[in-house]
């Protein structure tokens, strides 16, 4: 009954907050899609503003990479291998999907673990699995590697844009600047541990509280932020999945595959040590993703501008227009976890 009260006391709190303006940028997808789903923003002050920042991977991902899977998608005895979001990005002249409408080898999975059995089923076709992500799905790529290398299997590749998360926070606060805290990803907390936020917090001078993704929690965690502004410190509100040090396994086993690269990030460039990549030794496993740099926004398409907080997504010219879920132009309106396409189906303004 305490614990319903509390709730009750800091809806109403959020709801008739008063203060200076906080803005609040959440850099996970899953919580963008949460915050949508438990219609939060509804319940807050108009004087709190959340923005949704870099953390849904399609909507990161560069065209130079959608291009390279095209080309490999057409060409003969190889399929491409993806997750459904990924297939509808358009890359500087075609999606997948437009691919796959010309005869292009595209297949949608649900698990990369399901590569293994269709590689080992299929030797005479070669494929190639587009690996994108953040640290939390890493570790899930190079057990697959591992794997793949354990049974021989050959006809197995990996198209590598997977990206980290503490330098993109860096660049935004550099670059975007005007926010005033941060809801740390607590998928990617459960893979690093917290200790990589409490640092940023300490070196941004800036508040972070590692959330869990129900409404419950994310409401806890906007008060949190709130009540921080200002003074900058951290909180994990996610102690049950989210540990100092992070899962231990894990992190060996992306470190024993890949290495830091500098990466590039759709409307915001190459980010010095933001990404991974295959190790020398195991680059006999990439389909090509080393240079992929080169990114060609849709005319009228303002997700450089979306990602970064510099506009929310209603302020894009192309929004609810002529780009919606069902004729996305931009990659943040492709992804369910994209700021467009939140905020198109809750009706955000």
């Amino acid at each position: 009954m305490a614990a319903d009260n509390f709730l009750q006391t800091v809806i109403k709190e959020l709801e008739n907050y008063d203060g200076d303006e906080v803005r609040i940028m959440e850099v996970c997808g899953t919580h963008t899609a949460a915050i949508s789903e438990n219609g939060i923003p509804s319940m807050l002050s108009p004087k709190i503003k959340l923005i949704s920042g870099p953390g849904c991977p399609v909507c990161v991902t560069v065209t130079a990479v959608i291009d390279r899977l095209v080309e490999l998608s057409l060409t003969e005895n190889t399929c491409v291998l993806t997750f459904g979001d990924l297939i509808r990005v358009k890359g500087s002249k075609m999606s997948l999907a437009d691919a796959k409408a010309e005869g292009a080898k595209v297949r949608m999975l649900y698990s990369p673990m399901e590569s293994i059995a269709l590689a080992k089923e299929n030797p005479g076709t070669n494929y190639v699995f587009a690996a994108i992500g953040f640290e939390t799905t890493t570790p899930v790529y190079a057990m697959v590697l591992e794997k793949a290398m354990a049974e021989n299997i050959t006809n197995l590749k990996l198209l590598t844009s997977l990206k980290t998360m503490p330098e993109v926070i860096r660049w935004v606060v550099n670059n975007a600047g005007g926010i005033d805290g941060f809801i740390a990803p607590g998928h990617v907390a459960a893979v690093t541990g917290e200790g990589v936020f409490r640092d940023l917090a300490k070196e941004l001078g800036i508040p972070f509280v590692v959330s869990g993704f129900e409404g419950e929690q994310l409401l806890l965690t906007i008060y949190a932020l709130v009540k921080m502004k200002g003074k900058g410190g951290f909180k994990n509100l996610y102690k049950q999945v989210v540990t100092p040090n992070g899962n231990e396994k894990a992190k060996e086993c992306v470190e024993k595959y890949f290495e830091c690269a500098d990466s590039s990030w759709r409307g915001m460039g190459k980010i010095k040590g933001s990404g991974m990549v295959l190790r020398e030794e195991f680059r006999t496993y990439d389909a090509g993703s080393i240079g992929l740099d080169e990114d060609h926004m849709p005319p009228g398409c303002s997700c450089e501008k979306v990602l970064v907080g510099k506009i929310s997504p209603s302020q894009c010219p192309l929004f609810g227009k002529s780009c919606t879920p069902d004729n996305a132009h931009g990659a943040c309106m492709v992804s369910t976890e994209g700021s467009c396409y939140n905020y198109y189906i809750s009706g955000r303004k």
